[in-house]
């Protein structure tokens, strides 16, 4: 299975609404509940009505579209991590997912899923 880098350096926000979102950059996530509203984007593209934000992320995907069929995929990759004392901060999409991890744990973490047999691009 392929991982294939990004390289941004991202941030996990709470927002007051969803009125200054960019929804045209390249890499906006965005998530609603009852109780917050939620986005994770490019640090630079982070709009200024951010309520409480953590900066110093990178990200990785697992290349390709995944088929809703397909089991453990995220889960194999976590428990690597874990086992490795990696923390990670996971976004699925409808053809994928995304991993976040801290900085200070990207080289390691990619180190870690190519010493694992996932080809890492």
């Amino acid at each position: 299975m392929e991982i294939k880098k990004i390289d941004y350096d991202f941030s996990v926000c709470k927002v007051r609404d969803f009125s200054k979102v960019d929804l045209e950059n390249e890499y906006c996530f965005i998530g609603k509940t009852d109780e917050e509203n939620s986005l994770v984007c490019i640090t630079q593209n982070t709009p200024d009505n951010v309520t409480e934000r953590e900066d110093g992320w990178k990200a990785f995907r697992i290349q390709g579209v995944l088929d809703f069929s397909l089991i453990g995929i995220l889960s194999k990759i976590s428990t690597l991590l874990a086992e490795n004392n990696i923390g990670i901060f996971a976004i699925s999409t409808y053809n994928t997912d995304y991993i976040l991890t801290k900085k200070d744990n990207y080289d390691k973490a990619l180190e870690v899923l190519a010493s694992s047999g996932y080809e890492v691009k």
